[in-house]
């Protein structure tokens, strides 16, 4: 073997071996998804919808021969149209020239609208000819801008457009992550608040796997998870933004937060094991619930009931379900669970009584969604139409980056080194005098227990305070 042959295996070595540790230490990517689920021009857009109304103010042109033939970028123009506002169009006819950064602003705001329409590669590859990388940062800029004034639309869309030039761009995931959860949190309309809120996980979990050492991404991801009653998820994402958080005040809120989760975290895993079938586990975690804070938390007391079904302890499994009625009263599984139990039993009486209670509770539950349903498209459709007023001021969200301008990647050994030497990410486990999680704050989706999954009647939303 020649010594250039040699030295290129050492090479390939050590950087396996460095992988190794840098992935069991958390700082490279251990998940990396297709293209086509984290470039915005590819994934699916469930949020375009709301933005396509901006579009009505642009007619589009094709430059000049003579313009083409003097422009750096010429050749990547022909037979594209350009954006102008109705205004331009008059300047433009009228040969009196247009500022191309004017035009640059309108192709943002066309990509940041529609990143699937016809010519946005055709834009970027303009746009990063005469630009380079200094176009995105100023969309960046001024989608921050938009969002400080409450301007939302606005500060989404130029975030949207600086991720058609750069897919991975980390400025730009993470701004239009929080921005779609301000968005969100500031609607109540059903759907809307459904498709900003999972574009808004969507878009801080690709934050967390294509940047991993960003700590701030792991932050507004537990946040994230809990708000969906997903304990445990919350709980890894907030031990690495341990690893790698450096805000003193941050730190402690979040170790909080983990300690008021601890319990939890535990109650779900109990769920989810009755879930899978794993009864004897379940009720092994669950029980001792019964005599804390949380025996009130009528989920716990719909999975043990569970779990004595499974376990064959039906009288248990009786006052379980019961518990759950005195506190959601129209709980439908856990009525069915009932007359599951008394048709097994053949006692006539309960059979009449609970078959009687679910048919009311469908009908009228069917007479409610089909009532939300129409007011939920109508709200829709204005939403998709009229253009909305700013945040109020004293609602607004800061959107200073500092923390993202000190975030600097570094080689991946150091990022091994600092990762080595932070504090221990796991929290010790809280006693029974835990402070409980408030009961407040976000307006958010329906409590659903669903077979298998999490316990989401658990979730207590939470906002983040600190701003």
């Amino acid at each position: 073997m020649s010594r250039k042959a040699k030295k290129q295996q050492q090479q390939q070595m050590i950087h396996k071996e460095d992988g190794n540790i840098l992935q069991a230490l958390g700082v490279t990517r251990t998940v990396v998804r297709p293209r086509e689920e984290v470039d915005i021009q590819l994934r699916e857009d469930r949020i375009g919808r709301y933005f396509k109304k901006y579009l009505n103010k642009f007619v589009f042109v094709e430059f000049s021969e003579e313009f083409m033939r003097n422009n750096k970028a010429g050749h990547l123009m022909k037979g594209v149209p350009v954006p102008l506002r109705r205004k331009e169009v008059k300047e433009f006819a009228g040969g009196r020239g247009i500022d191309f950064l004017v035009l640059a602003e309108n192709m943002a705001w066309v990509m940041g609208c529609d990143p699937h329409f016809k010519y946005t590669k055709d834009y970027c590859a303009i746009l990063s000819k005469l630009y380079n990388y200094k176009l995105y940062e100023g969309m960046m800029k001024e989608g921050r801008d938009a969002a400080e004034n409450g301007e939302m639309d606005n500060a989404c869309i130029h975030f949207r457009a600086a991720l058609c030039m750069k897919y991975d761009y980390m400025h730009a995931m993470y701004s239009y992550a929080r921005a779609c959860r301000v968005m969100y949190e500031h609607s109540k309309n059903e759907e809307y608040i459904g498709r900003f809120k999972a574009e808004a996980l969507d878009w801080f979990e690709i934050l967390t796997e294509t940047h991993p050492r960003f700590a701030m991404g792991y932050y507004y991801l537990g946040y994230s998870y809990l708000n969906m009653g997903l304990y445990g998820k919350a709980k890894l994402a907030w031990q690495d933004y341990l690893k790698f958080g450096r805000n003193g005040k941050d730190r402690r809120e979040i170790t909080k937060r983990l300690n008021q989760i601890a319990h939890p975290v535990a109650i779900e895993d109990g769920c989810l094991k009755i879930g899978a079938g794993r009864y004897e586990e379940g009720l092994e975690i669950l029980e001792p619930y019964l005599k804390s804070q949380y025996k009130d938390w009528w989920p716990l007391h719909y999975y043990l009931g569970r779990g004595y079904v499974q376990a064959d302890r039906i009288s248990d499994a009786v006052t379980e379900f019961k518990k759950v009625l005195m506190t959601n009263g129209s709980h439908l599984e856990t009525m069915k669970e009932l007359l599951l139990i008394y048709e097994e039993q053949d006692d006539r009486a309960n059979i009449k009584k609970y078959s009687e209670k679910i048919k009311l509770i469908e009908a009228a539950q069917e007479e409610d969604q089909a009532q939300l349903v129409e007011d939920t498209q109508k709200e829709n459709k204005r939403l998709e139409d009229e253009e909305p007023e700013p945040i109020p001021e004293e609602s607004r969200e800061s959107f200073d980056t500092s923390e993202l301008d000190e975030f600097e990647p570094e080689s991946a050994l150091a990022a091994a080194e600092e990762a080595s030497d932070a504090p221990n990410a796991e929290v010790e486990d809280a006693d029974e005098s835990s402070e409980p999680i408030p009961e407040k704050t976000t307006e958010e989706a329906d409590e659903v227990v669903q077979e298998g999954e999490t316990a989401k009647g658990f979730r207590r939303p939470v906002r983040r305070k600190k701003q």
